[in-house]
């Protein structure tokens, strides 16, 4: 008999964007469902157990400001944190965090558990539930002036006919011929869409080892109207570290004290490890080039294109065949396990190469291997086909994130599935979508990416696609956010009142500053001089050694009075980058009748669905005639 249950939202896949979008719907009140095929592997790191990087742990950051859980996780399972960049400016300083990786799988799981409103279920998703609906396409958002959303007057296109019928997501059907319907649908598939996992010759069917593949919703979004393409990433071998002689290799300290991922984590409490690097050889190269032939990527075996900045070994030495070594990090998986990560030699290589590029390693040499490194291949949804606020364009009240989206990397997954769960909850309950911009957080930045420019490789974020990064530091992403994240309904009253008190404690630190002298100039005067750092204004005026016991307010003060002539030159751009958004572009809007435009630009327009001059500026391959002729058509 077939069994039928009822939810506001069902949110397929339990990774770092599911988890993320399930959490983030039932704290709005919202009936959830969470479903995986593993309910083992909530939130498994099928790759790297580490959580952050560089603009990564920017975006970690920014989803806890907006009440996510991904750095209250790390900060609960992480074993060593680090800050990148140090020696450069704080726009680029990035957290990054070793995890645990079965403390930080089995931590979220019991949170998801625990999550009013919220149910996990293993099921074996095989298609999509949709009917006709009447109801256009919605009103285009855009960010509002204070980090909300507005609208668009009126429907936004997306290849289906303004105001014509359309298709609308109403639940899912399993294997087993259980049915879940809902009022919204969140796929979160990672990369598991006929997925195809490849060591060398050899092909298994299946999104990470030792799960199965979703082989069915492929079929069910082709049937939709929805575009798909293929991807590869790939993982690299695990070995027992009691095996590896570490002697050969150079220790990686974390800091200390460990700077926590999230705003309400006062310390960390997990013990700490260290890491060790070495590095390949010229042999290893040798080994690889003599095996090319072998490796999926490079015989045609693999047909999607794999990440440009995380290559595998084979790639790195084919590319940079100028270099002589590659560094290798040897990373920890966990407290209660000798299994390590070699983090650097990703590869799909037969495990026969595997074993004989490991004895050319130094320290690797007898090292004994724990699981083989091995590529997957999959299907993704070009993610052109979304609206800013991860909605799909073809099927009302379905949303994508993660790296269906053609993303790749835990934290830019995590951010997706956020906010589409935060969207999906406010379409819901009948209040404006949140939409971040560009000038907010790097969240703003990858979904802005993602449905203007679409990608032609998996997506990974870095500091240098932000325009406005030195206004977008991880410090102080909950200066930005919180506010944000409270108005909708996902930031704790807890969250909210230490925020309050850290943003009272940098008005009053400011002021006094203003208000005190010494030798004539005021405190903020001697703070702004390149010469002068914290501690020498400490020793100057010995009554601020009592803000140290603040350090996080003492951190705002001192980066807005070193950089406020930076800050102040970006924040003229935002608003020139504002008023650009603010052009708006009528939704029905017809480019073909626009002569004077590029056949290229035409096509671009129509299948982006600019909702501004801004966003229209930003797709790629337009050119500054190209928005000219639009603007005068405008006008």
């Amino acid at each position: 008999m077939q069994l039928t249950y009822q939810f506001d939202v069902v949110v397929v896949g339990a990774g770092h964007a599911g988890t993320e979008a399930a959490m983030a719907s039932a704290r709005l009140g919202l009936k959830t469902c969470l479903l995986t095929m593993n309910a083992d592997a909530v939130a498994q790191m099928s790759c790297n157990p580490a959580i952050g990087g560089v603009a990564k742990g920017q975006i970690v950051r920014e989803i806890d400001a907006l009440g996510g859980v991904m750095g209250k996780c790390t900060d609960a399972s992480g074993i060593q944190f680090r800050v990148l960049n140090l020696s450069k400016g704080p726009a680029m300083h990035s957290p990054r965090a070793q995890c645990d990786k079965k403390l930080y799988q089995f931590t979220m799981k019991r949170w998801v558990e625990e999550q009013a409103n919220l149910t996990l279920r293993q099921e074996l998703v095989e298609g999509l539930l949709l009917e006709e609906c009447e109801e256009p396409n919605p009103p285009t958002p855009f960010p509002g002036k204070e980090g909300g959303a507005g609208f668009s007057p009126s429907p936004l296109g997306g290849g289906v006919g303004e105001g014509s019928s359309r298709k609308r997501a109403v639940g899912i059907t399993t294997r087993g011929d259980t049915i879940y319907r809902a009022r919204a649908v969140i796929l979160t598939t990672g990369t598991f869409l006929k997925a195809i996992m490849h060591t060398g010759e050899a092909k298994t069917v299946g999104g990470r080892a030792g799960d199965n593949s979703a082989e069915n919703m492929s079929d069910s979004l082709a049937s939709a109207g929805f575009e798909l393409a293929r991807f590869k990433t790939g993982t690299p071998c695990r070995l027992n570290g009691r095996t590896i002689d570490f002697s050969k290799c150079e220790v990686q300290p974390g800091d200390n004290p460990p700077r926590p991922f999230s705003f309400s984590t006062e310390k960390i409490t997990v013990p700490q490890l260290v890491c060790h690097s070495t590095t390949t050889t010229q042999a290893v190269h040798d080994v690889i080039r003599e095996n090319l032939h072998r490796a999926p990527m490079y015989s045609g075996q693999i047909s999607g294109r794999g990440p440009r900045y995380c290559p595998s070994i084979e790639d790195k030495v084919v590319r940079f065949a100028e270099k002589d070594s590659h560094l290798i990090f040897l990373e920890p998986e966990g407290l209660n396990t000798h299994e390590y990560y070699c983090n650097g030699i990703s590869t799909s290589l037969p495990k026969d190469v595997q074993a004989r590029m490991l004895k050319l390693i130094p320290g690797l040499e007898n090292a004994e291997v724990m699981r083989w490194g091995y590529a997957v291949e999959y299907d993704y949804a070009p993610p052109t086909q979304l609206h800013p606020t991860l909605e799909t364009k073809p099927v009302s009240g379905l949303y994508f994130a993660g790296q269906i989206n053609g993303t790749t990397g835990y934290e830019e997954a995590a951010a997706q599935g956020l906010m589409a769960g935060l969207n999906a909850a406010l379409k819901l309950k009948g209040e404006p979508p949140l939409v971040i911009d560009r000038s907010q957080a790097y969240i703003g930045v990858l979904i802005d990416d993602l449905v203007t420019k679409g990608v032609d490789e998996p997506y990974r974020m870095f500091t240098s696609r932000a325009e406005y990064r030195l206004l977008l530091r991880h410090d102080n992403a909950d200066r930005r956010l919180t506010a944000i994240g409270r108005r909708v309904g996902s930031v704790s009253d807890a969250e909210w009142e230490r925020f309050q008190m850290k943003e009272q404690g940098i008005a009053d630190l400011q002021l006094y500053l203003k208000q005190n002298r010494s030798d004539g100039d005021s405190l903020e005067t001697w703070l702004k001089r390149t010469s002068v750092e914290w501690a020498d204004l400490c020793e100057r005026h010995p009554a601020l050694n009592a803000w140290n016991a603040r350090p996080d307010v003492v951190e705002q003060v001192v980066v807005a009075a070193k950089y406020s002539g930076y800050v102040d030159r970006q924040a003229v751009e935002v608003e020139r980058f504002r008023r650009m958004e603010d052009r708006r572009i009528p939704a029905q809007f017809d480019y073909s009748v626009v002569t004077q435009l590029r056949t290229e630009a035409r096509e671009k327009f129509t299948r982006v669905r600019p909702a501004s001059v801004g966003q229209a500026s930003r797709i790629s391959g337009i050119t500054p005639a190209d928005l000219a002729v639009l603007l005068f058509y405008l006008g």
